[in-house]
Formats: structure tokens, sequence, C-alpha cells
């Protein structure tokens, strides 16, 4: 009865369900109403105190911070099992048991009765520390003794086991709830998200917050579905099968419209992207016909900007395109089969409410269109911040798709897929390596060679976002630095 299900890394499965706080709720209370008092947590307390001994075998004195709510219940009824199995708990308890929840409250009396070690302060020295602090409850930014211990936990040495959302992140967004955060990539965090996975884990701050993530529904996968904030992209298959029959014209043509005075290293970036993207022939519109600009590109084919042809093709525009792309936008948009906007054009559309129109007209016509932008080219379009737009990266991608009705790629950590009327995906793949110039050219340039050859844009898009960072998470420590040039020529 109280089996807490099996505890999974996420790093494998092809597409994880991802569901907010709201949903998390309803599930939980939907399972609460059909099984014994107090089996949900004593199924995640026990879910806990099993990964603890996973992940630091050999730990003796285990610091558990419990909040005053049903997260701090988890926390103590971990404390009865590992005090079970001859470990050292030592628990310090935001709360009196009476005025805690009534689950909590027997969990308390559980640990009571166990003999676990209570402390009113955290001990000077521990081999692991356990946060079970708030969870998903977080509301508002941590303060007095809680935030004292959280300072301790996320300074020390020592593993550090958050249970279900790292006490501070908004389990939803991403978005610590204290400008004052812990510092990334501290290889000894992990997070155990518990009945279900929370976007927020993995995008914006979640993913340097909650370091590596686990899963345990607590045996709750046979209870009602319920819908879906998002998917979770883990893993994409992007092998693509080459009949020997087949020839340059089997793989489609990507024109890229760009590079004006300055800036043809942008266009030819992702020209040499959707040529290693699988697209049969690439021809570059440099803007810049200056003879610095057009030099040599094998295998490129270069054409005068004005006489792309775009009917015929898959068009990626804006790629170092400055100010003068401008101009070509009303052909692009009006006369493209497939299109792919990126940098330049999208600040042009941000700034011309006539291309907007046109923009939104394609869909009616169906011209798919995929937008790429940064966190600032999107407040642009959407005519906010910047910070807005990171403090809700799910509904801020989902609100561009809508507005404009299109695939939108929204780049970042985490970076998110959503399309009109579509469950938005977050792709899993990539890390800092891809925070260079021009590797967002290469992105667009990749998305232009997959819609080529896959009819499906969205599903093209979601293949080409999880290559492109595939590249980043398999290079090696001790290879060449990570260059826009490079990363193009790596994929496959």
């Amino acid at each position: 009865m109280n089996a807490p299900g099996l505890t999974r890394h996420i790093r494998s499965q092809a597409q994880w369900p991802l569901h907010n706080v709201a949903q998390t709720r309803a599930i939980e209370h939907e399972a609460q109403a059909s099984l014994p008092p107090h089996t949900l947590m004593q199924r995640a307390g026990l879910a806990t105190a099993q990964l603890a001994l996973a992940i630091a075998p050999h730990a003796q004195k285990i610091w558990i911070a419990c909040g005053p709510g049903n997260n701090g219940g988890d926390g103590l009824e971990a404390a009865v099992h590992l005090h079970t199995w001859g470990k050292q708990p030592v628990v310090t308890w935001l709360s009196k048991s009476e005025h805690c929840p009534a689950d909590a409250q027997h969990a308390w009396q559980r640990a009571k009765d166990a003999g676990v070690t209570f402390a009113e302060q955290p001990p000077e020295h521990f081999d692991l520390a356990i946060d079970a602090l708030l969870g998903i409850g977080a509301q508002r930014t941590p303060e007095g003794l809680m935030s004292q211990w959280l300072e301790i936990m996320q300074n020390a040495s020592q593993p550090l086991l958050y249970v279900d959302v790292p006490t501070g992140l908004d389990a939803d967004t991403g978005v610590w709830l204290s400008p004052a955060h812990p510092q990334a990539n501290n290889s000894q965090r992990h997070t155990l998200s518990l009945i279900t996975l929370k976007p927020g884990l993995f995008t914006a701050q979640g993913r340097d917050a909650a370091g590596q993530v686990w899963f345990n529904d607590l045996n709750l996968h046979d209870q009602p579905a319920f819908s879906t904030t998002a998917w979770l992209q883990q893993s994409k298959s992007i092998a693509i099968e080459r009949p020997h029959s087949s020839h340059k014209g089997s793989f489609g043509d990507v024109c890229i419209l760009g590079g004006a005075q300055g800036m043809s290293g942008a266009a030819v970036l992702a020209g040499n992207a959707a040529l290693h993207g699988g697209a049969g022939r690439v021809f570059v519109g440099l803007i810049d016909t200056q003879p610095h600009a057009v030099s040599a590109y094998p295998p490129l084919m270069l054409r005068d900007a004005s006489h792309l042809d775009l009917v015929n093709t898959t068009l990626v525009c804006g790629c170092g395109g400055g100010s003068d792309i401008h101009a070509f936008m009303p052909r692009a948009l009006s006369t493209s089969q497939h299109l792919v906007v990126d940098a330049d054009a999208l600040n042009a559309i941000a700034r011309d409410t006539s291309l907007q129109r046109l923009l939104i007209q394609r869909n009616a016509r169906g011209r798919p269109t995929v937008l790429t932008p940064h966190p600032l080219e999107a407040a642009r379009l959407l005519q906010c911040t910047t910070q807005d737009v990171q403090n809700n990266r799910l509904l801020a991608a989902q609100k561009l798709a809508d507005t404009f009705r299109c695939v939108v790629v929204l780049k970042g950590s985490g970076s998110i897929i959503a399309g009109p009327d579509l469950t938005p995906v977050i792709n899993g793949s990539g890390n800092a390596l891809l925070a260079t110039a021009g590797t967002g050219d290469v992105l667009a340039g990749l998305i232009g060679a997959y819609i080529t050859r896959h009819h499906h844009i969205f599903d093209a898009t979601c293949h080409a976002v999880w290559a492109h960072g595939r590249v980043a998470d398999t290079w090696p420590q001790s290879g060449p630095a990570l260059d826009a040039a490079t990363l193009a020529a790596a994929l496959r």
C-alpha cells in the first residue's frame, strides 16, 4: 500500500509530461480521496529517504530542514526511515505540531516516537542536507530562519537534496522568488519531483537550481489523466534514412536571406548549418554585395538577395540583416512557402504593424512560419520587458504563437517550442557552451533544413532544437572551443 513507486532519473525518456502547481494539487487531491490517510506523505518520505541513500550512500549525519506544511511532513517521514536504517538524521522544524496540517502532524508524531533527533539549529557538520521547507507551496521570498537555513545548505560543499522543488523556486516558471539565489553549476544538487514533474525545473533559472532531477509518481500512474502544461523533450531520434537512389533534389532547397554590410558571416553560418542539417541545396542571398562579402563560400550558392526563389524553397530570413532587412520583408512574408524568421527580421516585424498583419495572414493561407526570438526580441514583439518574458517563459512563448499564428522557439535555458492550439515543449538539450555569438544563426539554418525535409513543421522544429543542443551536450570537455562555425560543422 505504501510502496513509493520507482524513482527515475530524468535524462533518457523521449518525452515527459509536465504539470503546473494547480494540476499537481488536483492530482494529489484526487488520489487522497481514494487512499487511506497519510498514504501519500508516507510514500513521499520513503522515496526521499531511498534517494538520499542512493546519492550519498556513505552519509551518516543527515540534516533535514522541514517547513511548516506538507513538504516538511515529507521530510519528517524521510527522517523516520533514515533513523531506522541506522543513519543520524537531525531535523530542524519551522513549526509546532498543533499548527501544521494533519498529515504533517502525524509524521511528526511518528518521528518523535521513532527517536529522531530534533534541534533548534542546523548541525555544525553534516554529510547530506535535505531541503523539505516549502516545495511547491512557496509563494513569497523565504525569510528569517528559513532564509538562514537555505543559505547554509546552498553554500555547503555537501550534497543537497530538494524535496519536490528547491525552496524559493517558482515551480511553474523556474524563476527564483528572491533576488538573491544560489550560484549555478553545483553538481551536488539533486531534486526529487513528486507526483508530477514541474515545468519550472526545466526552464529559466530552474535548470541550474534543480541540478539532477529525479521523479517519483508515488504509484499514482493509474490515476485519471489530467491535462498537461507542457512536454519535456529529453531526447529525440534524429537519424535520417537516405536511399541510395537519392540526389540533391531529394532533400529540398533552403534560401538564406540576410548578411547586410559587415554581417555576411551570420548568413553564411545559417547556410552552413542548413547544409550540415541535411538540405539538398542552400542558396545564400547576401544583402551586402561588395566583393569582400561575396567571396567564395563553397558549397553554398550565392544569389542576388532580390532574386531568390521563395516559392519553391524554405526561406530563413534575418540572419545579419540589420535594418536593411526591412525592405525585403513584405516579399518574404507574402511569397515564401515555408519561412523561418530570426534576428533582425524579428525586430523589423516588431516595429511595423503592416508586417505583423502579413505574418498573421500566412497561417490562413496555409504557409507555415517559425519565429526564433531570444528573450529581448520576444519582448519587442510582445511590447513588454525582457524581465516580463523571463518571468513566465511558457506564457510568453504561447502568447507569441497565438498572436502571430505560428510556431515559436523562445531561446534560452530550457528553450520553449510553442504553436497555436498545441501543448508547448520545453527542450532538454543544450548547455552554456551555446552562449556565444552566432549559435542562433546556426539554429535558424538548421530549422530551415529540418522543415524542408519534414511535413510537420512543429515536429521538425522540435527535432532541430534538440539536435542543436545535443552537439553541446556531447562536446568533449578537452576538445576545441565550440564556436558557431564549429557547431555548424558538427551537426548531423
